[in-house]
């Protein structure tokens, strides 16, 4: 039986966690008037939504994640698991989808990620994954006339609330199964703060790029996670990342919504672009890549395009309105899953089904 000593510990305990949750909540209240104010005004609103940046962080006081205990096999090589994770679309609503369903999605996609690695784990090692985060994580507010109507809480919510606590518990199942975790983090448009105009706002003034450093600073305890997100700082690569797992791994990333295509379907855009690229590079203007991956259409595909593998990765949402209205066409909730072997390549895919199975 606990003592009165033990009963008014509690009790101050309680009280303090109490006072602290409501000045969090005070302080989330007061972020979201000025971000209320804000609208519309692109440095007031940009200076806003990075406080709440600085505000969110201090809900979250995670500790190390326990370091797994992999069994390892003898001359047998090192696989490195690359998931790819993008057009969640956090808040969107549709007749089968929101934040609710797309967090169900997403510790689903992390858990069998575990099962099929484990399946690769009988003839390989597999101890390290990297994590190709390719844009359109949040759904923002200004992307498409209306789109106000077709969201379930709002940007600053899908930020610094739903989509840090949905992804801390991705990140935290990888780590409790892989003993390294590297991050690469691209912007999608569905994050640009202007909307389609984009009006004076910095490159770098993207949802999906703070949502990015949120989790960066999250985890900033946690040596075990990596966190690559290209900004504008040193050079004009903001919205692309070479991911280099090693030779013949490297992986160009982006989200592909600068890839135009004929009749909403984009193969031959994603061609012109990447043998574009990949001149470039020859020429030492960019860096060189042996595979490329996009999201941003919610149709799965993958292609060769010469020498260069290509994989466009599809979406956790289910039943695009507006796929159905002006493509006749709607992807199913899926995800890819790579495997790759230095010297060797991409040894195996999977595309990851997401749905209610």
């Amino acid at each position: 039986m606990a003592s009165n000593k033990d009963k008014e510990l509690a009790r101050l305990l309680a009280d303090a966690e109490s006072e602290r949750v409501k000045e969090l909540e005070d302080a989330n209240i007061k972020l979201l008037r000025q971000l209320d104010k804000a609208k519309n005004k692109t440095e007031k609103l940009v200076e806003a939504v990075y406080q709440a940046v600085k505000t969110s962080i201090t809900t979250y006081r995670k500790g190390n994640v326990p370091k797994p205990k992999l069994a390892k096999k003898k001359k047998v090589g090192e696989e490195i698991a690359c998931a790819v994770l993008s057009d969640v679309q956090l808040a969107k609503i549709t007749p089968t989808y929101n934040t609710q369903i797309a967090e169900e999605r997403v510790v689903r996609y992390a858990h069998k990620i575990i099962d099929l690695a484990n399946i690769q784990r009988q003839a390989h090692n597999v101890n390290k994954i990297a994590v190709f985060c390719v844009g359109d994580i949040v759904e923002g507010e200004l992307i498409f006339p209306g789109q106000e109507h077709l969201i379930d809480s709002s940007l600053y919510s899908q930020v610094t609330v739903d989509a840090p606590r949905i992804l801390t518990q991705f990140f935290d199942i990888l780590l409790a199964n892989f003993e390294e975790v590297q991050v690469h983090w691209v912007i999608g448009n569905h994050g640009h703060l202007g909307g389609r105009s984009r009006k004076n706002y910095h490159p770098d003034s993207n949802a999906d790029r703070m949502l990015g450093k949120i989790l960066d600073m999250i985890y900033e305890s946690e040596k075990r996670i990596t966190f690559s997100i290209p900004d504008s700082v040193n050079a004009d690569n903001h919205w692309f990342d070479i991911a280099d797992l090693g030779e013949k791994c490297k992986f160009f990333l982006w989200h592909g919504d600068n890839v135009r295509g004929f009749g909403g379907f984009p193969w031959y855009g994603f061609g012109k672009k990447i043998m574009g690229w990949k001149t470039l590079a020859s020429n030492g203007l960019m860096p060189d890549f042996d595979y490329a991956i996009a999201g941003h259409f919610h149709t799965p595909n993958t292609q060769y395009i010469n020498d260069v593998r290509l994989w466009i990765n599809g979406s956790t949402e289910s039943y695009n309105t507006y796929a159905l209205e002006q493509l006749a066409s709607m992807g199913r909730p899926c995800q890819y899953l790579l495997f790759c072997k230095p010297k060797h390549g991409v040894t195996a895919e999977y595309l990851v089904n997401l749905e209610d199975v």
